[in-house]
């Protein structure tokens, strides 16, 4: 199959190896023209994907005409708050050919607090709606491009969408799961990262491992609760895209929002932590809209709020884990 990745951060160039290795043609999209150039020169991108090779046949190119061309198969692992305005460029580019859209990015657009298949469905043409995917689990793209074994799960509310997603991309060390619940793997995907900066953030400034077992299971706790009400099925949250996602990027030296949340653990400042970093952590933008999603369905919870306040009100982090832990009691299973 003809196969467009937009995008060619470290996520964009894993999965397109990963597809070049599974026999399709790839087509990767890079919309800054000089690192479109330098790729191609190089085939490599050492600050991101250090020791990695992109295969001589996987076109890299800077126009979005020439990437979506006749592509059966559209991939958008672009930052979550960029994907309205990429997919406002290309849905005019978009032919019946076209099969499959699968959205792997992780986040809530600020504003509109829509996920990504919404944003997508408020774009693209009605014909592509029932041909929106999202990929999502615990799968970060340093291990994914070096052929170390991965789960994930492919979720849309048409299962022939899920079917082609899996064989498609499945390999040996690539394994997917299918799900029909659409919103729960993307809440999932998305929730998880504020919850990883909160875990940064302890480990920043010293905290144990009865601590962080704490919040990831309370993290959990307020993703299943802001989950139900807005519709999804609180089992997801048990499966990949949910508490397997935490775990991951909770505990990974790989994970961005971790690491962000270690830096303000350490008393840093957030323009300067963001600053410094060439790749971009979902979970800064994200925490704003999952605390504006809590607030308009009247959902309890503290923890992404704590992390809100640390981040956008300059809460010390320390008052934001006392003012948790004297909360009122209560028991521990309510809704």
């Amino acid at each position: 199959m003809v196969i467009s990745i937009l995008g060619a951060g470290s996520w964009g160039i894993a999965l397109s190896i990963l597809l070049r290795q599974n026999h399709h043609s790839v087509i990767m999209w890079e919309f800054d023209a000089e690192v479109c150039r330098k790729l191609n020169e190089e085939r490599t991108l050492p600050e991101k994907l250090p020791g990695i090779m992109i295969p001589g046949d996987i076109i890299i190119v800077n126009e979005l005409s020439a990437a979506i061309g006749d592509s059966e198969i559209i991939v958008l692992a672009l930052p979550s708050h960029t994907i309205r305005q990429v997919a406002e460029n290309f849905r005019g580019l978009l032919t019946p050919v076209t099969s499959v859209i699968v959205n792997v990015s992780k986040g809530i657009e600020n504003n509109t607090l829509l996920r990504m298949s919404e944003v997508l469905c408020q774009v693209l043409p009605g014909q592509f709606h029932s041909k929106i995917a999202t990929l999502s689990g615990p799968s970060h793209a340093e291990e994914v491009a070096r052929n170390i074994p991965t789960t994930v799960v492919v979720a849309s509310y048409e299962p022939a969408v899920s079917e082609l997603v899996q064989q498609v991309f499945s390999t040996r060390y690539f394994r997917i799961y299918s799900s029909s619940d659409l919103i729960g793997v993307e809440l999932g995907g998305s929730l998880k990262n504020v919850i990883a900066i909160a875990a940064g953030i302890l480990q920043g400034l010293g905290m144990g491992d009865n601590t962080m077992g704490a919040l990831l299971t309370r993290g959990l706790a307020e993703m299943v609760r802001l989950g139900r009400k807005l519709g999804a099925d609180p089992m997801t949250f048990a499966g990949l895209s949910g508490i397997g996602d935490l775990i991951t990027t909770c505990i990974s030296s790989y994970s961005r929002n971790r690491y962000v949340g270690e830096q303000l653990g350490r008393g840093r400042k957030l323009p300067e932590i963001l600053e410094n970093m060439s790749m971009v952590a979902e979970g800064v933008k994200t925490t704003a809209s999952a605390y504006a999603l809590s607030q308009k369905h009247q959902v309890e919870m503290p923890i992404t709020a704590a992390v809100n306040k640390i981040l956008f009100e300059g809460m010390p982090p320390e008052k934001a884990i006392q003012e948790l832990m004297t909360r009122t009691l209560k028991p521990e299973i309510w809704s």
